[in-house]
């Protein structure tokens, strides 16, 4: 006996719960309020507290610092991409020697602070006068800023081997093998495929390493390199008031948010075929 189908039954679906003032809403409510009261009572105070005087005088040496952090960054930045090429390759090579090598040297400098490994190469190397005037090497090392670039390069070039070879390590092996059946040699292989799609996903901890950077770069004002730290240091010392640290605080942070900013630019740019 056929039977006519019974029409399935509406379900209403249950109202959303009520939003409730949570014990972590309420306190994240709270934060926000302070921080928010500090950053107006800051800001009252250096509207108070400005000197026209003290900026019109110690603005230009800021900026000379500037330019001195910059170039020691970027120059830093760049030696140590170089460098961490052979590195990245040497970690992951079948060769137990240069492996064990670039385990080594990557262990070393990401496991040590920087300013130890400054302190090190400016103070510890240049005991060592004689041995480095006999093979020609003092007139480098006696220079704090050669040396500051030295151990920047150098501990760079262990971060960027890092990221490096995780982007490589990243790319699916069946580029190297369709590259392979279409005849590539191996390095045109990783110089045309690999590298490229290597470096997109590399790009986020490239910009994290270049803020690290700059906001290491502050050591070396004990070195006596006059970047904007040491530059904010002797102002201190002349004129005793705080707000010249703000000046070089303010300076960093806006030079860290450009970075930022300019690091998510790029990669909205290289990953738009992805995005389709």
């Amino acid at each position: 006996m056929n039977t006519a189908a019974a029409p399935a039954a509406s379900v209403e679906m249950p109202p959303p719960p009520a939003r409730r003032w949570t014990r972590d809403r309420v306190l994240g409510l709270v934060l926000m309020a302070v921080w928010g009261a500090l950053a107006l009572g800051l800001a009252s105070f250096l509207f108070n507290a400005w000197r026209p005087d003290l900026f019109e005088r110690y603005a230009p040496r800021y900026l000379s610092g500037l330019g001195i952090t910059l170039t020691l960054v970027g120059v830093s930045i760049l030696i140590g991409a170089v460098l961490s090429v052979p590195i990245a390759l040497m970690r992951m090579s079948k060769n137990r020697f240069a492996a064990a090598f670039a385990y080594g040297y990557v262990y070393f400098f990401r496991g040590t602070p920087l300013l130890a490994q400054t302190f090190l190469i400016y103070y510890g190397l240049g005991s060592f006068r004689p041995q480095l005037d006999a093979i020609g090497l003092w007139t480098f090392f006696r220079e704090a800023w050669y040396c500051a670039v030295l151990a920047f390069s150098l501990n760079t070039a262990a971060y960027q081997a890092e990221i490096l070879r995780g982007a490589i390590q990243s790319v699916p092996k069946g580029q190297w093998e369709g590259a392979a059946s279409l005849g590539l040699h191996r390095f045109q292989t990783f110089w045309k495929i690999i590298l490229p799609q290597a470096l997109i996903v590399a790009l986020r901890p490239y910009g994290n390493e270049i803020i690290l950077m700059i906001k290491g770069s502050a050591i070396v004002a004990i070195i006596t390199v006059y970047d904007l730290m040491g530059e904010t240091r002797r102002a201190y010392s002349r004129t005793f008031d705080f707000q010249t640290y703000l000046w070089a605080a303010i300076i960093y942070l806006a030079i860290v948010e450009t970075l930022r900013n300019a690091v998510d630019w790029v990669e909205r740019r290289i990953t738009r075929h992805l995005k389709r």
